[in-house]
């Protein structure tokens, strides 16, 4: 196992790269970087994309005045243009720049926001909470309901509460997580119906002068509304992937002998099919946990004005804020790869006879 875990480590690393590598390229074709962003402002142009946009005037009134490097950069001076660039590390050349890069990230530098003033690694920290909090209890709420509800859909295959159950899953399952955030905010935080729930932030604004008990309410007061949203899809897959993997295993050989032992339904259930139909189920938790994190955080978080992962990297792309931006991708890139190698760990723990070092060879 220790190998198959080594070779696993060393793989990440060209992974990595080529993530890194992809992007970088990227980036360096897209409109409207940092330096543009900068002169947009300074210009009072509001935003640069609107010059993007509608840029053909400008775009001669600049070939006419000589530079055409930047877009609205009319009237500024070389001298300033080229001291931004210098701030900002454009005015080397891109390998070297990419080099540079991967060599900081190596140590877990990712340098400073160019607009913020802060660190990547205290922004991502900053943020964390609450992204932790919706990807976290988001993945516990659907197991919790999932497996229950899997596994009863399993047993009583084709029965009426499967079918009526089938279809508030498949209905669940169509309805996009922030349509659904807004029906809550509609219904229970004051939209049009009952104020039960607060409308935003994650705790209240006298949260540090409450009791211990008093915050812990608080908090899931506040969360509520959020989670649900967020595991309203997750929900529906998980209790599909649950039933399927049980009725998989109930129409094996070895569950026709173990009921003709004279073993119970309930023992036989728990007792054999379990542990093997649960092994997919389980070890999809960090995966399923990682996909709620970073997959529909931001129209969340926008909806309940959570100030989390999914904003700070929208903002940041907009903003052309590219360490952020990179630094980022960089933690999710590694800790994907990382969740990749969990997952098939969280295999053989649940069933040891599963040996990757044979398959692998």
């Amino acid at each position: 196992m220790g190998a198959y875990i080594l070779r696993r480590l060393l793989l990440m690393i060209p992974t990595l790269f080529g993530i890194m590598l992809i992007n970088f390229v990227l980036t360096q074709f897209v409109p409207g970087g940092p330096v543009e962003q900068i002169i947009a402002r300074l210009e009072g142009q509001g935003d640069v994309f609107q010059n993007i946009a509608g840029g053909g005037d400008i775009a001669l009134e600049q070939e006419a005045a000589g530079n055409d490097r930047y877009l609205g950069a009319r009237g500024l001076p070389p001298e300033f243009i080229a001291e931004l660039e210098r701030q900002f590390g454009l005015d080397k050349p891109a390998h070297e720049r990419f080099l540079k890069m991967l060599g900081d990230y190596l140590t877990f530098d990712f340098g400073e926001s160019y607009f913020r003033k802060i660190s990547v690694i205290d922004l991502v920290i900053e943020k964390l909470p609450v992204s932790i909090t919706l990807g976290l209890w988001s993945t516990l709420l659907a197991y919790l309901i999932s497996i229950p509800l899997g596994i009863r859909k399993a047993v009583r295959d084709g029965s009426r509460f499967d079918t009526w159950t089938s279809g508030v899953i498949i209905v669940a399952y169509a309805i996009p997580g922030f349509l659904f955030a807004v029906l809550l905010i509609v219904l229970f935080a004051g939209g049009s119906y009952w104020r039960i729930f607060p409308l935003r932030g994650l705790v209240s604004d006298n949260w540090e002068e409450l009791t211990l008990i008093g915050k812990v309410l608080d908090y899931f007061w506040h969360i509520t509304l959020p989670v649900v949203a967020t595991t309203i899809s997750s929900f529906a897959t998980l209790t599909l992937l649950t039933k399927n993997s049980f009725l998989d295993e109930i129409n094996k050989q070895y569950v026709l002998t173990a009921k003709a032992k004279g073993l119970t339904e309930r023992r036989v259930l728990y007792g054999h099919v379990f542990r093997n139909a649960m092994l997919i189920v389980i070890a999809g938790f960090p995966g399923l946990f990682i996909s709620v994190l970073f997959g529909s955080s931001l129209l969340i978080e926008t909806i309940f004005s959570l100030d989390g992962l999914g904003r700070l990297g929208y903002e940041a792309a907009v903003a052309r804020d590219y360490p952020v931006v990179f630094g980022t991708l960089y933690v999710f890139g590694l800790l994907g790869l990382l969740v990749g190698l969990l997952s098939d760990l969280t295999y053989v723990l649940v069933d040891p006879r599963i040996d990757f070092e044979k398959r692998s060879g």
